[in-house]
């Protein structure tokens, strides 16, 4: 995951650079999470699923921008929070393995409590 950790380090010296630090708290950081997921949601309301990509074609560097700014979000809770993002998904796919075993979930949508 050093990866993540070299685009951390990019994001926090960004922050820091900035003294922005200071509004960086877990409260603030997961609703600027779901604020910038709304605006990417925002390209794609009302449109069908054909229409989805014809609206990413047209709107590729906008949806790019809210994905990033979803991603750096993420990374900013990461990093006031201590949580590794690589460890913890690494962690949810081994719980979600239980939870949607490959015989019962394979090519279907059912909640893992429904099937």
């Amino acid at each position: 995951m050093r990866d993540l950790n070299k685009l951390k380090a990019k994001l926090v010296e960004f922050r820091d650079e900035r003294d922005w630090k200071q509004f960086h708290n877990p409260k603030d950081l997961s609703q600027a999470i779901s604020i910038e997921a709304s605006e990417l949601q925002e390209h794609f309301l009302w449109k069908s699923q054909e229409e989805s990509h014809k609206v990413v074609k047209e709107n590729k560097e906008d949806i790019a921008d809210e994905m990033a700014d979803v991603f750096a979000y993420l990374l900013s809770l990461s990093d006031v929070t201590g949580i590794d993002l690589g460890e913890a998904l690494l962690n949810k796919l081994e719980k979600n393995k239980q939870k949607y075993p490959v015989e019962k979930a394979k090519g279907i949508s059912t909640k893992y409590n429904k099937l």
